[in-house]
């Protein structure tokens, strides 16, 4: 499986709807089996909520904040966070053009630690 980002740059913004008035900011790329990839490209607020499954953050571009949990991280290009199943997350503070890979995988609710 491959994909281009100009492809999924391409698909964003996707349709409006009540959550994404402006569009959708967020593009798959593919899945494969529990295990999916996309690409997330926020504009003035990040109105994402809690997901069901584990997720990690690579960003692509751009600079900001990220809080899990209430706990503020800087972010800039080459960081990657790792956000549990169900844990309240946002970007903040970002600038123009930030954006960010994102993979989900495990079963929902999320994996359990070893």
């Amino acid at each position: 499986m491959k994909v281009s980002l100009a492809d999924l740059l391409a698909r964003i913004p996707g349709a409006p709807s009540a959550q994404w008035p402006q569009g959708e900011r967020y593009a798959l790329a593919f899945e494969h089996g529990s295990m999916s990839v996309g690409f997330y490209a926020p504009i003035d607020a990040d109105l994402q909520q809690p997901h069901k499954r584990d997720e990690l953050y690579l960003v692509h571009a751009g600079s900001g904040e990220v809080v899990i949990a209430d706990k503020r991280h800087l972010c800039k290009p080459g960081d990657v966070f790792f956000v549990g199943a169900g844990v309240q997350h946002r970007f903040e503070n970002f600038s123009e053009g930030f954006c960010t890979w994102v993979v989900f995988w495990g079963p929902p609710g999320g994996e359990v630690p070893h």
